[in-house]
């Protein structure tokens, strides 16, 4: 298997400017022990969809970090939790925000489970909820304008029933046909 090594270099700014700038990052999804999955709502202060719900945890490594490393930074800096995860899929996007930046990024999509509520950085996160998986098709379906567009996309991948296999390590089961119905 061939392993390819990402790596930014240019200051953060940069990254969100017109079209954006190719860079890493990771979105990370939690869930409970009932199998709901925990959503934030970035901040107000974000540059890029402040005030929009989105997947549990969402950044970029520092140079040179390893996403093993910024995804447990990133959980403790943003939500006071530690979480095992594991890697579901990667994949690339550009979003243009209004006139005010885009985000053009090779994304890494963990998931996890934890048994406790979070206590979320109120620098970076406005509000949070656990909620079904059958409910939160339904808000994607009736109301994607309050979501971010990295989100719906890893959402709809992980519903899709191609990453069953890792989703099972965690004690979901989801499979194509039991998507729908969960």
């Amino acid at each position: 298997m061939r392993r390819t090594a990402f790596w930014v270099t240019g200051p953060k700014p940069n990254y969100i400017k017109a079209l954006g700038t190719l860079h890493r990052a990771f979105s990370i999804f939690l869930f409970n022990d009932a199998g709901d999955v925990l959503l934030q709502q970035r901040s107000a202060d974000k540059p890029l969809w402040p005030g929009y719900w989105s997947n549990t945890c969402c950044s970029h490594p520092r140079r040179g970090e390893s996403y093993g490393i910024a995804t447990r930074r990133r959980l403790m800096e943003e939500l006071g939790v530690e979480a095992p995860l594991w890697f579901t899929h990667r994949f690339r996007y550009q979003a243009q925000f209004n006139d005010d930046g885009a985000e053009h990024e090779l994304c890494s999509v963990y998931v996890g489970r934890i048994g406790c509520d979070p206590e979320p950085n109120p620098q970076e996160i406005s509000d949070w909820q656990w909620i079904s998986p059958a409910a939160l098709d339904e808000w994607i379906e009736t109301e994607p304008e309050r979501l971010t567009p990295w989100f719906k996309l890893e959402w709809t991948a992980l519903r899709s029933g191609e990453h069953a296999s890792t989703l099972e390590m965690i004690g979901l089961n989801w499979h194509p046909s039991k998507a729908q119905a969960s």
